[in-house]
């Protein structure tokens, strides 16, 4: 049992980290299982608290390791003047039978900071003013990049399931009269 869940927990961290950088690190990997390892060898409030803090210490070191990447989509972020509808993480199609692997394929294509937006805040449930300062952008930045990052999620998801929203402006006696 207790090995299931260290293996879970080492993978659950692998998968975080290459969700944030799109890359598989050995040093996120080494930290990643020794967090998990000593997790393990303590009391339950003490466990608890290092597994929160070994994901901690994952995101650190995936934001570190792409810090490059992460500051040229920041700036892509803040040029990008297109007007992106804002969606809740409810109505995105992560909630609606997508699987991990599309869920993943689906998100890896998406640029670097909208991403990590995502990742941490709807994956990680970390609040907007946080992700602003693990990303060092305001937290206007970063709720613009969620909203990006969601839109593209959600489209990139409904493209490989080949979903069609229903147009919104559509009333409720025209689709009776459709269906009926």
């Amino acid at each position: 049992m207790q090995a299931t869940l260290r293996t879970r927990r080492i993978t659950d961290l692998h998968w975080l980290s290459f969700l944030l950088t799109r890359r598989r690190d050995q040093r996120i990997n080494v930290a990643a299982e020794t967090a998990a390892e000593s997790s393990t060898k303590h009391e339950p409030f003490f466990a608890f608290w290092m597994k929160a803090w070994s994901r901690r210490v994952a995101i650190a070191k995936a934001l570190a390791g792409i810090r490059e990447e992460l500051a040229a989509s920041k700036r892509r972020t803040e040029m990008n003047r297109l007007q992106v509808p804002t969606l809740s993480p409810r109505e995105s199609l992560i909630h609606q039978g997508a699987t991990r692997s599309e869920v993943e394929a689906a998100l890896l294509v998406v640029d670097h900071f909208p991403r990590a937006a995502v990742v941490l805040s709807v994956f990680e449930g970390v609040a907007v003013p946080d992700c602003a300062v693990l990303l060092d952008a305001s937290p206007e930045l970063v709720k613009r990049a969620l909203n990006i990052g969601l839109f593209e999620l959600t489209r990139n998801l409904a493209t490989a399931k080949a979903w069609q929203p229903e147009p919104a402006h559509r009333s409720a006696r025209h689709t009776e009269i459709q269906y009926a």
